[in-house]
């Protein structure tokens, strides 16, 4: 099973919510709650696999944040 690490910069104030290589477009204005479950969501969708194998590493309350896709 291959794991990868992926760093992520989150931009607030977007047009829409959009995972653009490393970069995620949130269209709220600030860091919420909803912001990793966003995350989670796109991320899940590009590497076409289920929620539950997206891990946030570091950064849970932070711009700046360190994903493990399993």
């Amino acid at each position: 099973m291959t794991e990868i690490l992926v760093e992520i910069k989150v931009v607030l104030n977007a047009d829409h919510n959009e995972l653009k290589g490393t970069r995620l477009y949130i269209a709220s204005p600030e860091h919420t709650s909803q912001t990793n479950e966003i995350l989670t969501d796109l991320m899940a969708e590009h590497y076409n696999v289920k929620k539950n194998r997206i891990k946030i590493m570091k950064g849970h309350n932070s711009l700046q944040k360190i994903v493990k896709v399993i």
